[in-house]
């Protein structure tokens, strides 16, 4: 029991010796804190969520060791781990070593854009003005414009129906489109299909795709549309090429296009402008949706697949690319919707001439009338190529009553 006891007092005295010699220093450790700065925590001061491990080095007031005057080797030894002033540099546009040519990657020992003011802007990096125009621009405004376009077509669909079909058939075929023409038209038209979709679904896709399948399958899902879009492009500039070279001379306007323009097409009443093989809704389809957005967005395209010699090598010329590219793509589709519209649900026969390349004297005389009258008066040949017109299947003739 005395053994106990003398046990216990024991390691009460230690305590307090302990306690004591903690709360009153000695000299000499006085001293040495004169010597040393003190580590405070440093409160914060502006609002929100702040951490709780800010510090900062506060030397004592009797001294002054310049921080703000030191190398990078000397602040490594006073503050190791600290490398702030590095991040500052990168940040600032210092070009650092790397092992790749200039010649091939002027950028690569630039790790971050430098930081430019623009006017009337807080944004200081070029990266980050990219991303702003981006997701503040070209996408709200971009995917209101396709809304509008696919909502103006659905209510022009419910007011006026699909238009044609007033003549009837007379069983003779005029040869409106060559196979050499619907091949170089429906590979252009594939070709922009997978673009279209891939392009909506890695732009606007987060939006509406990824809530309902999930992070993974969207990951697996943009990387295989994003090869796609690359392969495919390359096959869209050449068919698109052929295509503005085959149509041009058809497409260029004439006295009968503004005619046309003047009566709206005949959409106001209950007939259809005379026209010749193309209108003038057509005509502007073509070199306003086709020709200006498409060779814009296969020029800038081809910078993005890094395929033009001279351009792409740096991000400031990426960035200008995607935004040229972005741009052009959402015009060219929301143009195109009403094409698409129109050769199909929209005038009745016109998918067919597409199809088999040929159409019915009537529908030729209802909906491009001058174009039938130059056919009629020998000026245009009715069959333009070696192909075999399709059968004419006639209705039964009806057999009279007894």
């Amino acid at each position: 029991m005395k053994a106990r006891l003398s046990l216990l007092l024991g390691g009460l005295l230690c305590a307090l010796s302990a306690v004591a010699g903690a709360t009153a220093p000695s000299a000499a450790d006085q001293a040495t804190a004169t010597a040393q700065p003190a580590v405070v925590l440093a409160q914060a001061a502006a609002p929100g969520v702040q951490s709780a491990n800010i510090f900062e080095v506060k030397p004592a007031a009797s001294e002054d060791p310049g921080y703000a005057t030191q190398t990078n080797g000397e602040r490594a030894k006073v503050q190791p781990g600290n490398n702030a002033p590095m991040w500052r540099q990168v940040g600032g546009g210092v070009t650092g070593y790397s092992s790749l040519p200039v010649t091939q990657a002027p950028e690569a020992g630039n790790l971050i854009q430098p930081f430019v003011q623009y006017p009337g802007s807080r944004v200081t990096n070029a990266g980050e003005a990219w991303r702003q125009v981006r997701n503040q621009w070209i996408l709200p405004y971009g995917g209101s414009l396709l809304l509008i376009a696919l909502l103006a077509l659905g209510i022009f669909y419910k007011a006026k129906g699909q238009l044609g079909g007033h003549l009837p058939d007379t069983g003779r075929k005029i040869e409106r489109f060559t196979p050499f023409e619907r091949a170089a038209h429906w590979a252009n038209a594939g070709a922009f299909t997978v673009l279209a979709v891939s392009g909506i679904v890695m732009a606007f896709g987060k939006f509406f795709i990824l809530p309902v399948i999930g992070g993974t399958l969207f990951g697996w899902l943009t990387y295989a549309l994003k090869n796609m879009h690359n392969f495919v492009g390359p096959l869209f500039a050449v068919s698109l090429v052929i295509v503005l070279v085959t149509f041009v001379k058809d497409n260029i306007a004439n006295m009968a296009d503004f005619v046309w323009l003047k009566r709206a097409g005949g959409m106001l009443g209950d007939h259809e402008v005379p026209s010749h093989r193309f209108n003038a809704g057509e005509k502007g389809m073509f070199w306003w949706g086709v020709c200006v957005p498409g060779l814009l967005v296969v020029a800038s395209g081809l910078v993005l697949n890094k395929l033009v010699p001279g351009f792409g090598d740096v991000r400031g010329d990426m960035q200008v690319a995607h935004m040229v590219h972005a741009t052009a793509s959402i015009i060219m589709m929301s143009i195109l919707v009403g094409h698409i519209y129109m050769g199909t649900v929209g005038v009745k026969g016109a998918y067919g001439a597409m199809k088999t390349g040929y159409v019915d004297e009537a529908w030729a005389k209802e909906h491009h009338e001058l174009w039938y009258d130059d056919i009629k008066a020998g000026k245009i040949p009715a069959q333009r190529s070696q192909a075999t017109p399709p059968a004419v299947v006639h209705a039964p003739a009806k057999t009279a009553s007894v």
